[in-house]
Parts: C-alpha cells; sequence; structure tokens
C-alpha cells in the first residue's frame, strides 16, 4: 500500500471542510496528503457533517481519521493510505456550536464544500440564495443556531469579525458553474438579510476561489467495500474505491495561504470558467444523457451504458458534434482528445457508477447540463438532438418514477408530483415538467424550436424506446 510519510502530530484544522462525502476522501483529501509530503508544514483538514448518520465520523474518529482510497483503471489498481484529516465531527450529534467553534479557531484559513448543488439553497435559475428554502428560512430566523452550509459560514465569519480573527477563504469543491461566484453571492445574499455591514465585511475581507473537480467515485455499495479488505486484508468502512484519474483546477485567490496542490498534480490559473465549462458539459452532462436514458432501458451502471454500441455512440456524438461545440471557442483544448479520455473512462468496467446515482437531484443539474449548451447552440446555429434526447430521458424518468410511486431524489419532486398528477396524457405530464421555471425559465412557453425538439425526442421515446428514438434521429441525419 503507498502511503505519505509526514509527522501527522503537526496536523492542525488549518482547513474545515463541509460535507464529508466519498468524492472529498477520494479528491481533495488525497490531494493534500500527497501536497503535504513535500511542505515543510502540513495542511490538515477537519471534516464536518451537517446532515445524515453518524457511523461514518465516528467510524472514521475511531481509526485515527485513516483511509483508505483504491485507485483502479481498467487494467490497474493502485492502493494508498490517505492521512491528511486531522478530525471530524457530526452536526446532530455534537451540536451545531461545536461546528461554530470549529470555523472560529484562529488557525483556519480555508473553509472547503462538497454540499451537492442543493446544498448552496440557490435558485437554479437566478443562482441567488433561494430565501423559501426551509433551511435558509429556520437559518434567517435563528441564525446562531444554523442548518445549512450557508448560514454555518455566515455566522463563523460573524464571530471572527467580533473577535477580530483574520478571516478565511471559502472554497467550493462542487460540480456548478461557477462555484466561486455562486458561493459568494448565496453568502453575501444571506449577510445582507441580517446585518449590512457584515455583509459588507465579508466582500472586502472574503475570497471565494473558483474550481473545477474531476474525478469519477461511485457511491460506495457492498462489493466496493469487499474490493478494500481483499486488497488490504482488513475492511475499511471509510474507504473509498474510485477511477484513476484525477484532476483539480484551482482559482489562485486565497487570503490566508493555501497548501501547494499543484506539487500533487492541481493547476493554478486566473479563470477557471473555460475549465469547469468544458467538463461540466462534456463529462456531467454526457453521464446525465446516460444516467436517464440508460436507466430507461435498463442499465444499472455507466459502464454497462457504455457497452451498449447505440449508447456509446450517441453520448460520443453529444460530446463531440453539441457539448464540445457550445464551449468557448479561445478554448486551448483538444475536445476531441478529450471526449476520447471520458469514453474509455466511462467504459471502466471496475467502476460501478450507478445511473441511478448520478440521476439524483436533476432539477439543480439539467440547467448547465443541458439548457445553458442547448441555448448557446441555438445562437450557433447547431443542431441539438442529443440534448434534446438527455431532457425527453430526464422527462421519461420523473414521469416513470411517478407513475411506480417511487421516490425520486430531487428537492423539487413534490412540485413534481403535484405537476404530474392533475395531466391526463404523458405529454401533457411532461409539458408541465417543462413549465417549471427554476428549470426550464420560460422556454417550454416561449420557444417553438426548443418545445418541438424535445416533444420529438419524448414521443419517439414513448413509442418505441430509448434505442429507436437514437437511431430514428440517426437516420434523420441528426445524430
Amino acid at each position: 500500500m503507498e502511503k505519505t510519510t509526514y509527522n501527522r502530530q503537526k496536523l492542525n484544522a488549518d482547513i474545515v471542510h463541509i460535507g464529508l462525502g466519498a468524492f472529498h476522501r477520494a479528491h481533495q483529501a488525497v490531494y493534500t496528503d500527497l501536497c503535504n509530503e513535500t511542505m515543510e508544514k502540513p495542511w490538515g483538514i477537519y471534516d464536518i457533517n451537517l446532515f445524515g448518520s453518524a457511523e461514518l465520523v465516528d467510524a472514521l474518529n475511531a481509526q485515527h481519521c485513516l483511509f483508505t482510497v483504491v485507485e483502479k483503471s481498467a487494467s490497474s489498481t493502485t492502493c494508498r493510505q490517505v492521512r491528511s484529516i486531522a478530525g471530524a465531527l457530526h452536526t446532530p450529534v455534537s451540536g451545531i456550536q461545536a461546528a461554530i467553534d470549529k470555523l472560529t479557531e484562529p488557525q483556519v484559513k480555508i473553509v472547503s464544500l462538497t454540499i451537492t448543488e442543493k446544498g448552496y439553497c440557490t435558485d437554479p435559475q437566478s443562482r441567488r440564495l433561494d430565501v423559501n428554502n426551509s433551511l435558509i428560512r429556520h437559518d434567517l430566523t435563528m441564525p446562531r443556531e444554523p442548518q445549512s452550509a450557508i448560514g454555518l459560514l455566515v455566522e463563523a465569519l460573524r464571530v471572527r469579525r467580533e473577535k477580530s480573527l483574520p478571516p478565511f477563504s471559502v472554497l467550493s469543491c462542487d460540480n456548478i458553474p461557477e462555484n466561486g461566484v455562486l458561493t459568494k453571492n448565496a453568502v453575501l445574499d444571506f449577510a445582507n438579510q441580517l446585518d449590512a455591514g457584515l455583509a459588507t465585511w465579508i466582500e472586502q475581507k472574503v475570497t471565494f476561489p473558483g474550481t473545477m473537480v474531476d474525478r469519477i467515485v461511485p457511491a460506495m455499495i457492498p462489493e466496493q467495500f469487499a474490493v478494500i479488505e481483499a486488497q488490504t486484508g482488513h475492511a475499511d468502512p471509510c474507504g473509498v474505491v474510485c477511477e484513476d484519474f484525477r484532476q483539480w483546477v484551482i482559482e489562485d485567490n486565497f487570503v490566508a495561504g493555501r497548501p501547494e496542490w499543484d506539487k500533487a498534480g492541481a493547476m493554478f490559473v486566473q479563470d477557471v470558467v473555460p475549465y469547469e465549462e468544458m467538463k461540466l458539459r462534456m463529462l456531467n452532462g454526457s453521464h446525465s444523457f446516460l444516467a436517464y436514458n440508460g436507466s430507461l432501458i435498463g442499465y444499472e451502471f455507466i459502464y454497462e451504458c457504455m457497452a451498449d454500441p447505440v449508447l456509446n455512440a450517441a453520448v460520443t456524438h453529444l460530446m463531440i458534434e453539441e457539448q464540445a461545440r457550445s464551449l468557448d471557442p479561445n478554448l486551448h483544448v483538444n475536445v476531441d482528445q478529450y471526449a476520447r479520455l471520458l469514453v474509455a473512462r466511462f467504459s471502466n468496467p471496475h467502476i460501478k457508477h450507478k445511473t441511478s446515482q448520478i440521476a439524483m437531484d436533476g432539477s439543480q443539474k439539467l440547467p448547465q447540463r443541458a439548457i445553458d449548451p442547448w441555448r448557446t447552440l441555438q445562437t450557433r446555429n447547431v443542431k441539438s438532438a442529443a440534448l434534446a434526447i438527455l431532457i425527453a430521458g430526464w422527462l421519461h424518468y420523473i414521469i416513470r418514477a411517478i407513475s411506480l410511486g417511487q421516490d425520486i431524489a430531487d428537492p423539487l419532486k413534490d412540485e413534481f408530483y403535484s405537476q404530474v398528477a392533475q395531466m391526463d396524457s404523458q405529454w401533457e405530464r411532461a409539458y408541465a415538467l417543462l413549465r417549471i421555471e427554476s428549470i426550464f425559465g420560460t422556454l417550454a412557453t416561449t420557444d417553438n424550436i426548443f418545445l418541438n425538439e424535445v416533444q420529438k425526442a419524448f414521443s419517439a421515446i414513448e413509442a418505441d424506446g430509448v434505442h429507436a428514438a437514437i437511431n430514428c434521429l440517426s437516420g434523420q441525419g441528426k445524430i
């Protein structure tokens, strides 16, 4: 097993991370661990979970915050022990004050986040704080006892200002366009609701670097835990199995310093946007295409979708002929080569990435993965049939789940049910979903091209299934 050798006794909570998920453990924790090996003073990460079960935090603390990351390519396996985490707490057990106290320790320089799109409590269309979000409503009423990550950040910054402690940088590591800007806006919107002076202080003193993160890290299932035990000879409830590829592009804008993550392969740049747009559209958009349409066919994992020649060809077309052509024309990246890399990564049979995991929270993901590129392609007079199939696949996925009485992992699921329940035909149900402005804006009622493309794809899937719909549009020269 590979592992670093720096002195862990020197670790402090220089970084507090909110969201102790598998991706964080396989990505930011690994980069920090590797760069610590080359630095005179190592940086420690203290993890905070705001929701869910306490089991992961308890297990991590019980094993001295050491855990295993198994990196698997199609042909090789690397096993490493990660040593960069200094501690962890779970606020439903420890209380929110313990998290506030940790964020207000003087040495904290960075607070990083992997809380998924919905954790920012913003409206997907306006990208501003959703003051009607239940967590935000609670936190504005009881700001000293926050429940949301945004409320926690503002309360910690209020205390730091009150105690004349230095500010920290807030580092979003979620797959969201301009995640630094989004986080800054959410924090400032929240602070302005409480104290304009605090909001001004945050705007002047706190930085919100943007990032692009990339590593395929499936949710852990028993089969994956068995892989770890087979590789190491012992069980590790905090371990992670992921692909061998990793990438991190970071805006170099830190108010209180940062680790030398570039020594572990990260890139520090002035503008992250071109990189994150490429990744969100070509990788994440293609993942969503496979998640919804692959699920409709009956595939459980992404690699199974890629073994289907029709889906493989369609998603390759989506990457190269649609998503890539929606990007900044000044992007100095070989998009064909990037697409080939994505196809190889998606096809890795050792990475059990569930279509159902990727399909979660579609209302938060579709705007940047499908709607934004669709709008750009229209301005460039580029056909967007595969994007229409992506959107139609999502519509069928949601309608099918409702018809079967299945739970939908999406913050708008109640609205989905109320909209669909009032309609009789499949297309009426689809049209009701398309009129949800927080996802689609007014496209369904003001843009006939959008509506016609999506309706054609939706009807083709309804009539003959995903394969036939793709083949039909291929035969018409659209894919």
